[in-house]
């Protein structure tokens, strides 16, 4: 099987658990280090898959890397490559099939409730009989669904948590987090979330990121599991 292609953003917003499924499943994996100047692949068809983590920038920024990644996920819708978004990597898949990808109401940062839309699209997706999940956020900005997309999820603080459009899905959510990635994005950031929990009700502070983690990580990674099950779906054939 050809390497599922991985692109990291910031050094602090690695695959996390992602890699860690993987691994278990014996699918191999390469990194694109996007922040130490790598250069984005132009052959979509070199990968069995695209993966795209989350990142502090907008996908609207003037940054040289940005159009290069929008065209590769473009080339692979065309050739039938899946591609899955994380945060960011969702408002990049979302921007270059056709969506939009603007200012959030508020920022929404910490765990909170995600809610699955009834329908066959969320079905193969999450499974049968699945409401909703706990997961992480850490964002300000949000996408609009793709001309043909089927929106699956949504959560009290942002109306398009995630999409799925044939073999891809982007979402805005964290499911990738691991307890090290979570405390490393407090101590990174802690003392402007701090600022912002004291105002904004979708913001939760460090302490309240960190209560449970271990807990919380792995009912999370049990809702990855059926995700990425999903997904890897699609490189079968590849």
């Amino acid at each position: 099987m050809k390497p599922v292609a991985i692109f990291r953003h910031a050094a602090s917003e690695g695959p996390g658990y992602f890699a860690t499924y993987l691994d278990r499943h014996d699918i191999p994996w390469m990194l694109v280090r996007i922040d130490e100047g790598e250069a984005v692949p132009r052959d979509s068809g070199r990968f069995s898959g695209l993966v795209f983590m989350g990142g502090p920038m907008s996908v609207n920024d003037d940054l040289p890397w940005i159009a290069p990644a929008l065209l590769l996920i473009r080339s692979a819708a065309d050739a039938g490559v899946p591609a899955l978004g994380h945060c960011l990597g969702g408002q990049l898949i979302a921007k270059a099939l056709g969506g939009e990808v603007t200012r959030n109401p508020v920022k929404e940062i910490g765990w909170g409730r995600v809610d699955v839309i009834p329908g066959d699209a969320a079905r193969q997706w999450f499974g049968a009989g699945l409401e909703s999940f706990e997961s992480f956020h850490w964002h300000g900005e949000t996408f609009s669904n793709p001309p043909g997309a089927a929106r699956i999820a949504s959560s009290p603080w942002c109306a398009n948590q995630a999409f799925a459009l044939g073999p891809h899905l982007a979402m805005q959510y964290h499911v990738e987090m691991t307890p090290d990635l979570i405390r490393a994005w407090c101590h990174d950031w802690g003392k402007e979330v701090e600022s912002l929990a004291r105002r904004v009700p979708s913001v939760q502070t460090p302490a309240q990121m960190l209560a449970a983690v271990e807990e919380k990580t792995r009912a999370l990674n049990a809702i990855a599991d059926r995700i990425y099950d999903r997904w890897v779906t699609g490189l079968q054939q590849r």
